[in-house]
């Protein structure tokens, strides 16, 4: 028979500690692992992290939601039995009364420029945070402030967002004002509920990006924050391109 060799005493106070403390060695591969979480990304199959992919599903969704709306007012342009109507007069034939176009084009087109103009200040705002801490170089004071002030650039954007939905709380009393309302006639009812969907997602917008101003005094944001930044900068930049597409269907197409 072959004989075991003995172990060697330099190795039996290793053995010792590890067979009185058996989870020494799990809970030091948990410290490790809680350490190095904070610096896993959450890739997709697509290289895209999940979070931006959830955003970008949302959005997909909206995109279906406001084609519904959309396509529901072209079906029923031009199907209304009683005024009055967004781009002609109509006179009642039982009264004789003449109701004016409804739509305000000037003032609307005045509210569009403000909410294409809060998708800039929503870029800079991106910018300001991802390069937060890096040196300025060679600009001036005042170019090193608009290309870092993220509370600026987001105040601003909050700012053009509300007074956007301002404009809309007036064009909408102005009509009601008018004899228009969502029950008055096919127009009506298309049209207050596609700007009125509309009008819900840009309050969403101003409430989101009123959160991230409040964080960014608070503590301010960082680079690592970048991210979340800019999936509320997707989301703001669709609420425009949609306002567009209402826009030119809606005010200027008749």
């Amino acid at each position: 028979m072959r004989s075991e060799r003995p172990l060697r005493p330099s190795l039996i106070p290793h053995l010792t500690s590890h067979i009185s403390h058996p989870t020494s060695l799990v809970m030091a591969h948990a410290a490790a692992d809680t350490h190095a979480a904070p610096h896993q990304h959450h890739y997709t199959t697509t290289g895209l992290d999940n979070r931006k992919v959830a955003i970008w599903m949302f959005i997909g969704s909206e995109c279906m939601l406001f084609a519904s709306l959309i396509s529901t007012y072209l079906i029923y342009k031009g199907k209304n039995v009683v005024g009055p109507l967004p781009h002609e007069a109509w006179t009642n034939p039982q009264t004789g009364q003449t109701m004016k176009a409804i739509l305000n084009i000037p003032v609307t087109s005045m509210s569009t420029f403000v909410l294409l103009m809060s998708s800039l200040a929503m870029v800079m705002a991106l910018a300001a945070v991802e390069n937060r801490g890096k040196p300025s170089g060679a600009r001036s004071k005042l170019g090193n402030f608009l290309l870092t002030s993220s509370k600026f650039w987001l105040f601003m954007t909050c700012l053009m967002g509300a007074t956007f939905l301002g404009f809309q709380a007036y064009e909408f009393t102005s009509f009601v004002h008018e004899g228009l309302t969502i029950r008055r006639n096919l127009f009506g009812s298309s049209f207050f509920t596609l700007t009125g969907f509309h009008g819900a997602h840009v309050t969403a917008g101003v409430i989101w990006l009123g959160t991230l101003l409040a964080i960014d005094m608070k503590r301010g944001l960082q680079p690592k924050d970048a991210l979340w930044v800019d999936i509320a900068a997707l989301y703001w930049h669709f609420v425009d391109v949609v306002w567009i597409a209402i826009f030119t269907l809606v005010y200027l197409i008749q």
